[in-house]
């Protein structure tokens, strides 16, 4: 089964933002300033990721990725205070962009594991993989999960473990 490209995942991503800025677009309860900066953020980290990945350098594209996981914490941290309030347009547009932080930030971590089996580096695809697995343990990441699971189970057909033999 083909998997999807780079440029598939950043078009995905890049739709989703599009739809989330959309759908925020005519509410006016919460300073636009504050939103529209965050979104902008969330698109230069996931297009910094992308064109590190595409030069090779996997150590920059991780800390882009990490850069979208820590504001996913922080836009978490502010939704959680909000519980037990009542819902407001701004929160709902938080928990809206705290989603699509989190897809993106999933969805990078394929990609990861993508460009590692590409190169043929088995021992970080599979790494890659199972942080995906372990870190995003929420209903809405169950898709992500679940690709993260073929993929490994695709890497061990690619590259069966090596049995080592009993002395």
């Amino acid at each position: 089964m083909a998997r999807p490209s780079f440029a598939a995942y950043r078009s995905i991503l890049l739709v989703a933002t599009s739809l989330i800025m959309a759908n925020c677009a005519h509410e006016a309860h919460q300073p636009r300033e504050t939103y529209q900066e965050r979104v902008k953020l969330i698109k230069e980290h996931a297009d910094s990721f992308y064109s590190n990945l595409k030069a090779n350098r996997v150590e920059s594209a991780i800390q882009d990725n990490r850069k979208i996981e820590a504001m996913a914490l922080q836009m978490g941290d502010t939704a959680r205070k909000r519980t037990g309030q009542p819902s407001t347009p701004a929160a709902e547009q938080d928990v809206a962009l705290l989603n699509t932080v989190n897809a993106t930030a999933a969805t990078n971590w394929l990609a990861l594991g993508q460009y590692y089996a590409i190169k043929r580096q088995y021992p970080q695809a599979l790494a890659t993989y199972r942080h995906l697995i372990d870190s995003y343990t929420n209903s809405i990441d169950r898709p992500y999960r679940e690709q993260a699971l073929r993929a490994l189970k695709d890497l061990g057909r690619l590259h069966p473990p090596t049995a080592t033999a009993n002395p």
